[in-house]
Parts: C-alpha cells; structure tokens; sequence
C-alpha cells in the first residue's frame, strides 16, 4: 500500500460516521412532505441574493428575482454534488485496504451526496412547474464534473472544502434567521447543511492526507490547479447570472431601462460571486487550513487572482 492509503486521525473519520447515521433523513418523508414552494415568499435572503442593494426594484420584484436565484441556487449545488459524488468514490479506493473507518465515512459521503442530486433535481422540477418557462441552466453536470476532476485532487478537494463550510455559514448566517423564506426552500437547505457538516470534515481529513503525499513543486502546480477551478466557477456564475436577469426581465410585469438591465445583471454576477465564491474564500476555518498547508507566496497569488472577482462584491 502507497503513502495515499494513510488516514488522519481516525476518531473524526469516526463521528463523521456517527453523526450521519443519528442525522439522517430521507427527500420525501422528511423535507419535501407533500409540500410545495411559497412563491408569496422569498427563497434566498437578502444576505444572500443582496437584493436589498437594489434600489429600483419594489417589493414583488425582489420576491421574484429572490426566487430566480434561488432556483439558481439549488441548481448549482446540484451541479457541482456531481463531480463531488464521483471525487469521493475515487478517494475511497485509498482506503479499500486500510483504514475501514475511513472507508465508511466515505462510502457514507459519496451516497449522501448521490441523495442530494436527487433532491436537487426534484427541486428544479418542482419550482419549474410553479415558474414562467424560459429559465436557463447554462451548465450541464457531467461536463462540469468531467472539467473539474481533470485537475489535481488537491485542488479538487480545496474547492470542496471551500464549497461545503460556506454551505454551513449560508444557512446558519443567512437562511436560518430569515422568517420571510419559503418553508419548504427553508427546510430544504436546513436538512442539506446538517449533512454537509459532516461532509466538510471529511473534505479536510482528506485534504490533509493528500497533501502530506505532495513534493512541493506538485503543491504549487496544486494551486494553479485551484485557481483555474475558481476561474471555471466563476465563468458559470457569469453566464448563470446573465441567464438569470434576462429571464427575469422577460417574466417581469413591467419593463426597465437599459441601464437598470445592465445594474441587476451586474448585481446579480456581485450575488452569485458573493454566494459562491467570496464568501467561502473568507470562511475562517478553510483560511485556516488554507494558510496551514501553503506557503505565504501561495497564499499571494491566490489573492491577486481572486482579487478581480471579489471587487465590488
């Protein structure tokens, strides 16, 4: 068996297990229950959608294009358990021979995340039938996957690390609090973000291992892998956020000026940027791991290439 197969700390590995058998819960029975989305509600919050920046829209505006980004929303989430899912099965090979915990933490993972792209795509049905036609999903989920599993596994589990704490930070700072959501888009994320908090410490144990395993020529290759990945989600957000506005100005009941078109497209691209990116580079636990297995000259470039994508987010 090579250096891959050793674990970290197998007691995490071990309440990652624990926690996802007492938590566990199942699309149907436990959060969609017969129900369906309030659109006389909200679906994302104003910490989220940045709605509230908007100034020309009136209240049943905001409503709507809350609802727009969020079924963007879940469906980019749906988007990228792909690759996810596929990554996890993968890294459970190192395993097959060794640390068991560990591969049942992993098995556990890759089948919650395979749960989840079921709930994703229920949603997208189900909010489909209660929308106007027209909206667009700009990406598709194997050639998502197929592009991000062709970088490094590095890079590949940063970016999910980075994806699974802002999933918790989103729901505990900005879903949670918010009484004027959709109960059932509410409960969706609500259940989401129990598992994915099992989810982002696997997502580290992982990382840690694989990175004891680099030369450090093959860690700073790593990171370019990393920035090219932000890139790639970046590029989706900018033509999901296109989409969106101009799905919302067909559907909208009166019509708006080029430069208001122009100023809630380029809000929107500000949300989906804040939502997807920013707000997980700025997450202290992954800075931490972050700074811990990178040099600060890393760290540097890093920052310079996020740094056009976090301006005026």
């Amino acid at each position: 068996m090579n250096a891959v197969a050793v674990s970290t700390d197998p007691s995490r590995y071990a309440k990652a297990i624990e926690v996802s058998k007492r938590i566990r819960w199942e699309i149907e029975r436990d959060v969609i229950r017969g129900r369906t989305f309030d659109t006389s509600q909200k679906f994302l919050p104003d910490g989220l959608s940045r709605l509230d920046k908007v100034d020309f829209l009136n209240a049943d505006e905001k409503r709507l294009m809350s609802q727009i980004q969020g079924r963007s929303y879940a469906y980019i989430f749906g988007l990228v358990e792909r690759y996810i899912a596929a990554k996890v099965l993968e890294l459970s090979r190192d395993h097959w021979f060794g640390d068991q915990v560990a591969l049942e933490s992993l098995i556990r993972f890759s089948d919650e995340e395979l749960k989840h792209q079921e709930l994703f795509r229920r949603v997208e049905s189900m909010i489909g039938a209660q929308m106007p036609a027209g909206y667009q999903p700009v990406a598709e989920a194997n050639a998502v996957a197929g592009a991000v599993l062709s970088k490094s596994t590095w890079a590949v589990l940063a970016l999910t690390c980075h994806i699974e704490l802002f999933t918790q930070t989103h729901y505990k700072e900005s879903i949670a609090p918010d009484e004027n959501l959709s109960a059932l888009f509410k409960d969706l994320f609500l259940f989401h973000w129990r598992e994915e908090s099992q989810h982002a410490i696997v997502d580290e144990l992982e990382w840690r291992r694989i990175d004891a395993t680099l030369t450090a020529q093959q860690r700073d290759a790593a990171v370019d892998d990393l920035i090219a990945l932000v890139g790639a989600v970046d590029g989706i957000l900018q033509a999901q956020a296109s989409a969106d506005a101009g799905y919302f100005f067909a559907i909208a009941p009166r019509k708006f000026t080029a430069e208001q078109q122009q100023a809630l497209q380029a809000a929107t691209l500000a949300a989906y940027r804040w939502q997807y990116i920013v707000s997980g580079v700025q997450e202290p636990r992954f800075q931490a791991v972050l700074g811990e297995l990178i040099t600060p000259a890393q760290m540097q470039r890093i920052g310079t290439a996020l740094a056009p994508l976090m301006a005026g987010v």
